[in-house]
């Protein structure tokens, strides 16, 4: 998709990410009820609320779009726009009172991201990604940085335990080829290496909400994400995912993960 994202949306997705870091920093070290869902991972009364707040103010904004939600389910996910909403990815660190849980709002056009926002309200780092549109960083532009070896590369993943199977064989295998790896960042990794700071991030077992918002705040950084054979990501896509801040880098990771 090559047209740009029109800015009134762009300042929709910032009031919901506003709606969000104001319920879950009222939550944020606060106690809150936590409660354990089908897979054992943590939910808390922030999640809900904060996402039930940014579907009734889509609803109001935008009847006719649809919505993608970890908590609520989906809603007319075959419109033209869909909004992808998880209102605190990092769970268990938001529970625990670590302040790198975040907030992701995306929206989707024809399936693919057209605008994302990584929200980290309790240290205040806040990327705003568009198509046609420079990242930002606290209003500031963001830039990746160039790395085009595996052997400087800094790669970051969530926690080994989301690869299994062949999938782990490919990640070691990767592993063993950057200088060395940083893990439990969840969301805040990417913004990472949409600012410099890390050259590359790869996932797997995903769900769409995890990495549509994503997408457009890496490519409008300078980087690249695609999914682990290198097509760009959908609504349709699957889990495995890879962010990297030097195109000729992710070249080099596709490969690695390929064998």
């Amino acid at each position: 998709m090559t047209e740009a994202c029109p800015v009134d949306l762009i300042d929709a997705a910032v009031v919901l990410a506003d709606i969000s870091a104001a319920i879950t920093l009222k939550w944020f070290r606060a106690d809150p009820e936590v409660a354990l869902k089908a897979d054992s991972t943590p939910v808390s009364a922030a999640d809900r609320e904060a996402e039930r707040a940014m579907r009734d103010e889509i609803t109001r904004r935008f009847p006719a779009h649809g919505i993608l939600g970890e908590e609520f389910g989906d809603e007319r996910t075959d419109a033209e726009y869909v909004w992808a909403l998880d209102p605190i990815d990092g769970t268990k660190s938001f529970v625990t009172g670590r302040p790198l849980f975040g907030t992701l709002v995306a929206l989707a056009r024809a399936g693919r991201p057209l605008l994302g926002i990584v929200d980290l309200p309790a240290i205040g780092d806040r990327w705003i990604g568009a198509a046609g549109h420079r990242t930002t960083l606290r209003g500031k532009a963001a830039r990746t940085r160039r790395c085009a070896g595996l052997d400087g590369a800094l790669l970051s993943a969530t926690s080994p335990g989301m690869f299994s199977g062949p999938d782990r064989s490919a990640f070691e295998r990767l592993q063993a080829a950057v200088l060395y790896t940083v893990w439990g960042s969840d969301c805040f990794a990417y913004g990472q290496v949409a600012s410099g700071w890390l050259d590359l991030v790869v996932e797997a077992s995903l769900d769409t909400h995890d990495f549509m918002a994503i997408a457009p705040v890496v490519t409008g950084a300078g980087g690249v994400m695609t999914d682990w054979e290198g097509r760009p990501l959908t609504l349709e896509s699957g889990g495995r995912v890879v962010a990297s801040g030097d195109a000729a880098l992710h070249r080099k990771v596709l490969a690695a993960l390929a064998g």
